[in-house]
């Protein structure tokens, strides 16, 4: 039975191959993942956003990276420096000769395949005579002769030789291993130690970070600390939920490396918390009590009341609010697990609407930096406080954006006269780039053979398109949506006060012909009946009724799929923010509650792809009792303030399901005159 022998390889060809491979594991992904961008598609976009967004803090620091940064530089010669190596290794492997080839006896003895025996007999004495030892050849030469000779004319040699590839038969497996002999020899033990332990310990580091991090990159003791302060704290306002998001771990310099605890914190951040007033300093429960918090706190209030800070604050507090979004959104998803496992198993109050419309709004407020009672028009550029009393006079009672952008153009330039003609059209490019989203709602009942009878205990599915447009599109043709929809109520109305005259007229025509009908001979009463022929065409219509829901349902399942396949990009718009510190984009939030009972009917979702037009479907489970249900389908933008949107919703239960009844005269206002 043939043995097994393993063998390092002397030679050093074979670890040029697995060289060769590693490297080029590394350098092709690394390539892809890591070119930077090209520089001048880079400053081509930003300066096409320059005019809008040039006096944005993100925008400022971006064009000072961009000016001043050399890691660009540095990748490129690090990838460029790999590939050189990985051609290298490739050009040295292709020079490498071949060790292991199969055995072929006519090559041995120079024939071709297939010669005859009195030629291979022939070649053998020819070369005998010149490779003999006796006759002073090579030996070892003479000896590959022999057993060449020996595999095409001796019968077990040739079977062993097509058998086995081998004239002598099987011999031992050989495994090589794709390393030197030198690197594990007892002399180099330093190179033994660092090929055994260097791949377990840098898997394990790299293990070790990962389990700690959530798959939003949210440390996992942050998460547990937001589900234990939500949990204790159902109903939160705004200074706790300040209070809990700067506790989050990732500004304790113990657990996140990019937070920093200086010494000169001793004495700006006292001095910065007498100027803020009141922030709950002597509250003693951990870890609002720890430094970092308390830091982290200091921070992001004072960047909500616009403060200046040292510039070595000013680093920290750019780190604290550009973490804060990405928090807050988990803080959201917690109360929504929260409420999700106290619908399902009881015995916990979930938390409270207000407190996860709460974690929306001081979003809104971080990405501004605007308190919760400033005015959303302060978000324009050259706003201060002193202008808005010219805002909200008697005579223009401009208090939101909307109200702006709705006012006449000379009313406006005369409102605004404290501007100058520059910065007048700087305000208007930026309000004009404002986000404006129409929202259009759809109710049914999906893989039912009803879809507008909603029966107990059915999955609700609300269908919401939202379609997004500039404002100053939207200023455009505000008033001619306005005299559009006056237009088409009147209409309306005179469609109905027609439909019913023609019901009256027709009801009439029927009646005589009934009558003429009773005075006919018995031929033409065995024709049809009105009445019958009511009930063929009411059958062929809810023939037609049922065709186009069955096809509305396979467009639907259609639309699922698509989206489930397709992967669209989260690069909406950018953001229009004068103090925070990184590009961001536009996304939104998509919910629907019970404002009455401060809860949540659908869980909000997280739109982060709407450009033009997004569809979003929103399930919930229909209710269990009859009666009338007034509910909200509601709007938030994580990033401006002011432009949120509630659509009501009222709907009715009845004799074991419910339709859609009203999308409520409110939003029917607000969409044509604001």
């Amino acid at each position: 039975m043939a043995g097994q022998q393993f063998q390092y390889d002397d030679s050093g060809n074979t670890f040029f191959y697995f060289l060769t491979s590693f490297v080029g594991l590394i350098v092709i992904p690394a390539t892809y993942y890591l070119w930077p961008r090209d520089q001048n598609a880079e400053q081509i976009r930003l300066k096409s956003l320059r005019r809008v967004h040039g006096r944005c803090l993100w925008y400022r620091l971006r064009l000072m990276k961009s000016q001043q940064s050399i890691v660009p530089t540095l990748k490129k010669a690090a990838l460029l420096f790999g590939w050189a190596v990985f051609l290298l290794l490739a050009y040295k492997v292709s020079k490498l000769e071949r060790e292991y080839q199969e055995y072929n006896p006519y090559e041995v003895l120079n024939l071709d395949p297939g010669a005859s025996l009195s030629e291979i007999k022939k070649q053998y004495r020819i070369l005998s005579l010149k490779f003999h030892p006796d006759k002073g050849g090579d030996e070892a030469t003479f000896m590959r002769i022999a057993k060449a000779y020996a595999a095409l004319t001796n019968e077990q040699s040739r079977q062993n030789w097509l058998i086995h590839g081998n004239p002598d038969g099987p011999g031992a497996t050989s495994f090589g291993i794709a390393l030197p002999a030198w690197i594990v020899d007892q002399k180099n033990s330093i190179f033994n130690g660092f090929f055994l332990f260097s791949p377990p310990f840098l898997q394990g580091t790299w293990w070790y970070r990962s389990i700690r991090y959530s798959g939003d990159q949210i440390l996992i003791n942050t998460t547990q600390l937001f589900m234990h302060f939500m949990y204790k704290t159902p109903n939160m306002n705004m200074k706790r939920l300040a209070m809990v998001l700067t506790a989050a771990f990732e500004f304790d310099p113990r657990s996140n490396k990019e937070a920093t605890i200086r010494p000169t914190d001793n004495i700006e951040v006292p001095q910065l918390i007498r100027e803020l007033g009141n922030i709950n300093v002597k509250k003693k429960e951990p870890p609002f009590c720890y430094p970092y918090s308390l830091k982290a706190r200091v921070l992001v209030l004072a960047h909500l009341a616009r403060m200046d800070v040292s510039e070595e604050l000013e680093e920290d507090q750019r780190f604290v609010v550009r973490k804060s979004p990405a928090l807050l959104q988990e803080m959201i998803n917690v109360g929504c697990q929260l409420t999700m496992m106290a619908n399902s198993r009881g015995g916990f109050h979930a938390p409270r609407l207000v407190t996860i419309e709460n974690c929306m709004k001081l979003t809104q407020m971080i990405v501004q930096g605007l308190q919760e009672s400033k005015s959303p028009l302060l978000q324009l550029p050259h706003f201060e406080e002193e202008h808005l009393r010219y805002c909200i006079s008697k005579k223009y009672k401009v208090r939101t954006l909307q109200d702006l952008v709705s006012l006449k153009d000379s009313d406006r330039r005369s409102m605004l006269r404290f501007l100058g003609e520059e910065k007048y059209d700087e305000v208007m490019a930026v309000l004009g780039s404002f986000p404006h989203i129409t929202m259009d709602t759809k109710l049914q009942v999906l893989d039912d053979e009803d879809s507008n009878n909603i029966t107990a205990g059915s999955i609700v599915t609300v269908t919401v398109t939202l379609t997004r447009k500039r404002m100053a599109v939207r200023n455009k043709t505000v008033r001619k949506q306005t005299a559009y929809g006056i237009i088409i109520k009147c209409v309306v109305v005179l469609q109905e006060v027609v439909a019913a005259t023609s019901t009256a007229a027709a009801k009439e025509e029927e009646d005589e012909a009934s009558d003429k009908g009773s005075e006919s001979d018995e031929g033409e009463a065995n024709k049809d009946s009105p009445s019958e022929r009511d009930e063929d065409s009411d059958k062929q219509s809810d023939t037609e009724v049922d065709e186009m829901e069955w096809e509305a349902l396979q467009q639907s399942i259609q639309r699922r799929e698509r989206a489930l396949l397709e992967t669209k990009s989260k690069v909406t718009h950018p953001v229009y923010s004068l103090y925070f510190p990184e590009e961001k984009q536009e996304w939104w939030w998509l919910y629907i509650a019970d404002r009455r009972d401060q809860t949540l009917v659908s869980m909000p979702y997280h739109v982060c792809t709407l450009k033009d037009t997004e569809e979003v479907e929103l399930k919930f489970p229909a209710p269990s009792k009859t009666g009338n249900y007034q509910y909200s389908v509601i709007l938030r933008s994580d990033s401006y303030l002011g432009l949120d949107q509630i659509k009501p919703l009222k709907v009715a239960t009845n004799c074991g399901g419910f339709m859609l009844v009203s999308v409520g005269m409110e939003w029917v206002f607000f969409s044509l005159f604001l």
